[in-house]
């Protein structure tokens, strides 16, 4: 599905009937024995609360309910936060100290931090300079990803309004609805997280 954050069309250079995506979400599966049934979610956009990638993985929930708890929360996840910091996390319900059966969200997690590092478009740009092609993606897989995204772009489905600073538009949520919504990232804070 598609949007277009509100105030798109009164920016500079837009055309103010314009049909162009602000925002998308989908839902694809990889057609392979290893992932058979595996649902994948992405979401991305301009004008979002903050700007980031981050991937989770959540695992299926134990057939058995440990807590008797009526509602479990998100299920246990690995979360990978590629940028603009590296965070990898895995978080899991634990159970909470003391004789009652009762669990809670908790979520260990490492940060990267490496002040004196290059950012990633100058090292970007120093290895294009320098003729290192390692970090580009190669010609044939660049046309495999066209060939997936082409079609979707020949069949332009309905555009939805956002508002400026929220997720995007409420029809995405549609799409993740049977699996207890979209997660949404949220800033870093503190040096000890």
């Amino acid at each position: 599905m598609r949007g277009q954050f509100r105030g798109y069309r009164n920016e500079d250079g837009v055309a103010p009937d314009s049909t162009v995506e602000t925002f998308a979400a989908v839902e694809v599966e990889v057609d392979s024995w290893r992932w058979a049934g595996v649902p994948f979610y992405i979401r991305a956009g301009k004008a979002l609360p903050m700007t980031t990638t981050e991937v989770i993985v959540e695992l299926k929930r134990p057939p058995q309910d440990v807590f008797h708890e009526r509602h479990l929360g998100h299920p246990n996840h690995l979360r990978f936060r590629l940028s603009p910091e590296v965070i990898i996390a895995a978080g899991a319900r634990a159970k909470v100290p003391g004789e009652s059966m009762t669990g809670e969200a908790v979520e260990l997690s490492v940060r990267h931090q490496a002040p004196a590092e290059m950012q990633p478009y100058e090292r970007l740009i120093g290895d294009a300079m320098g003729g290192d092609s390692t970090l580009f993606a190669r010609e044939d897989a660049v046309e495999a990803a066209w060939a997936v995204v082409d079609p979707v772009l020949g069949s332009p489905t309905p555009l939805y309004p956002y508002e400026r600073g929220s997720w995007g538009p409420v029809e995405a949520d549609r799409i993740v609805k049977r699996h207890g919504g979209w997660h949404n990232p949220v800033p870093v804070t503190g040096v000890g997280r």
